[in-house]
């Protein structure tokens, strides 16, 4: 009874501690309260296994042997017009949900047998990203996003093979500015 009245109390005054800290902190910053954001990031390995980085871009390859459509690029400069550096993996975060949602599990019986094992890597990767808190409220964001949505939808299956067909440039895109060289993340653990 006693260790455990010990170790209550203990865990109080950590607490405790923890919210004088965070009161000082405030104080110091004349009462305004700052964001905590997180450094949301994936592990650079992720992206340095030779096995999926080949399949990704062997499926990129294959959907764009059948891509009809050579004067629209969906992911390139025109997508990260005027998206912070520092929002750019929070909008890319945006791009792959689409990409899974609306058109690789739709899809995922063709281009095979290179769909079968890309869409649950970038599976996973979606839901290490879903996994973080991140504020994506930057209206060039929504704007960009939707203007891609908007652009698939209007190319139809066309627009579809297109995404199929980026994917290399979507996995260097989430490779570069999703990831921190040399460093894991707490979301890869």
């Amino acid at each position: 009874m006693a260790a455990r009245q010990k170790s209550m109390s203990a865990s109080l005054m950590g607490t405790l501690a923890a919210s004088c800290l965070l009161l000082m902190a405030l104080w110091v910053q004349g009462g305004a309260a700052v964001p905590i954001v997180s450094p949301c990031r994936l592990d650079r390995a992720n992206f340095q296994q030779p096995y999926i980085t080949n399949r990704t871009f062997a499926l990129a390859n294959e959907a764009s042997l059948v891509d009809n459509n050579t004067d629209v690029r969906l992911i390139g400069t025109k997508l990260f017009q005027g998206v912070k550096m520092m929002e750019r993996c929070c909008m890319l975060k945006q791009v792959l949900n689409f990409a899974l949602e609306e058109v690789l599990l739709p899809q995922s019986n063709r281009f095979k047998p290179y769909m079968q094992e890309v869409v649950p890597f970038l599976a996973r990767l979606n839901k290490k990203l879903g996994q973080c808190h991140m504020e994506c409220d930057n209206q060039n964001i929504q704007r960009n996003v939707q203007n891609l949505k908007d652009t698939v939808k209007k190319l139809g299956e066309s627009g579809e093979i297109k995404v199929i067909g980026e994917l290399n440039l979507l996995f260097m895109a989430l490779k570069n500015e999703c990831t921190r060289p040399g460093q894991s993340s707490e979301m890869d653990n």
